[in-house]
């Protein structure tokens, strides 16, 4: 059921993301401004049931008059921000299109997701059956005092669990990073390829082009944020070893830079992917492909913004659209047989596995988007149109400044070659 739907939410996201996108920005303008409305009318009605000489109902009628006045400042700064973006929303409705041409002419792109989580299931596995050496071994030692057996590890030990953990971390993280590689790769072929029908493996070709060139890019890339990861996981242990009450301070510390370092994780993570897409596109090493991606997200921020706001809040709602329908059926099939106990965990289930195949389809399409974003920003770079003909399709030459004179040169070349 969840495979089903992924596969017809995959294929309708193209023709009917204008739809949804525009549904979402109509709904969040209409809560905002209902929702200032309500705090408008509240305080009206507690300005005139608040008696004059009671400092409660002041205050109270205070704090929703400051209420009110930020509800209508947040709710004009949304919609001038919707106003002013709305040629960048047509670019994320053009970029799902897109998207959905290129998982046409690659289907077996959605497929890629489930290599990768045999890959990363082996890796669990494995760490598992490490972890298990490591924690059964060490000398007996019997605790008089609480009556208590343990196993006392030597620092070799001690250290190899962490190296165990960070092992995980960047396997883990090197597998994810080679699939990006592969997906952006062959998204960033078919993208660059005037004649489409032409377009021979491009998922075994970038494959190959990882194994070849780039297995040293994702190994750097996933190393960094595999340290970043066993950073945070070090400073968790240090606020468990310190919450003692009296060491209120250094909890708060450990806890404010457990939190950064997972906001600084989540950039690294965004920018290593942008990273790999450089990389699959022109060979880039890691920090070079670093930097070329940082500049290209830096000069089109409001388009990227857009996209990470508007395309992953669709992305979210065809998620949430497969586990919902997913776990209806469930309902129903459950229903119909009156010896199962607990049915709330099955559903639980049932739902995670529906979770996970729709993640599985939907990230593929998510990379994909980022791919054809970081294309079209290179294309506009490197070709002007005329003399350098684009290789973007002609729905996003309308978001190129010389939209118009490339449209009319691209027809003009195409009616040269076929007079």
């Amino acid at each position: 059921m969840a495979f089903v739907l992924s596969f017809i939410i995959v294929f309708l996201l193209q023709y009917l993301v204008r739809i949804l996108v525009w549904l979402v920005l109509i709904g969040v303008v209409l809560a905002s401004v209902i929702g200032t409305i309500w705090l408008w009318v509240k305080y009206d009605l507690v300005r005139r049931n608040t008696p004059e000489d009671s400092e409660v109902g002041i205050q109270r009628k205070n704090s929703w008059l400051a209420y009110s006045i930020i509800a209508t400042i947040a709710t004009i700064c949304i919609v001038l921000v919707i106003f002013a973006m709305r040629k960048r929303v047509k670019l994320v409705i053009q970029l799902f299109r897109e998207a959905g041409k290129a998982i046409e002419s690659i289907p077996l792109l959605l497929f890629e997701p489930f290599l990768t989580f045999l890959s990363i299931a082996i890796c669990v596995t494995l760490w598992i059956y490490f972890a298990m050496w490591i924690e059964s071994s060490g000398d007996i030692e019997v605790k008089v005092a609480n009556q208590s057996v343990q196993l006392a590890k030597d620092s070799t030990m001690r250290v190899a669990r962490w190296y165990n953990l960070l092992a995980l971390f960047w396997m883990s993280q090197f597998i994810m990073g080679c699939q990006h590689c592969v997906i952006a790769g062959a998204v960033a072929a078919w993208f660059f390829t005037r004649d489409r029908d032409q377009l021979n493996c491009p998922i075994l070709k970038s494959f190959q082009r990882l194994i070849c060139y780039h297995l040293g890019t994702v190994a750097c890339g996933s190393l960094i944020i595999s340290l970043v990861q066993i950073i945070r996981v070090i400073l968790k242990a240090v606020e468990y070893w310190l919450r003692d009450p009296q060491n209120k301070v250094l909890v708060f510390i450990a806890t404010c830079c457990h939190c950064c370092l997972g906001c600084f994780e989540d950039i690294l993570q965004y920018l290593t992917r942008n990273a790999y897409i450089e990389t699959a596109i022109f060979g880039h090493p890691f920090f070079e492909a670093g930097r070329k991606a940082f500049n290209i997200l830096s000069n089109n921020a409001l388009r990227v913004f857009v996209i990470n706001s508007v395309g992953d809040f669709v992305l979210f709602l065809g998620k949430a659209f497969v586990v919902l329908c997913t776990v209806l059926v469930g309902m129903e099939v459950i229903q119909q047989k009156p010896g199962i106990q607990h049915s709330w965990v099955v559903l639980i289930l049932v739902g995670l596995f529906a979770y996970l195949v729709a993640h599985c389809f939907l990230t593929v399409y998510e990379m994909t988007i980022d791919t054809i974003f970081i294309c079209f920003c290179e294309d506009c770079e490197r070709n002007d149109g005329m003399s350098k003909p684009y290789y973007m399709s002609r729905g996003l030459m309308e978001f190129v400044q010389n939209s118009k004179k490339a449209i009319e040169s691209n027809t003009f070349n195409a009616w040269s070659r076929n007079p």
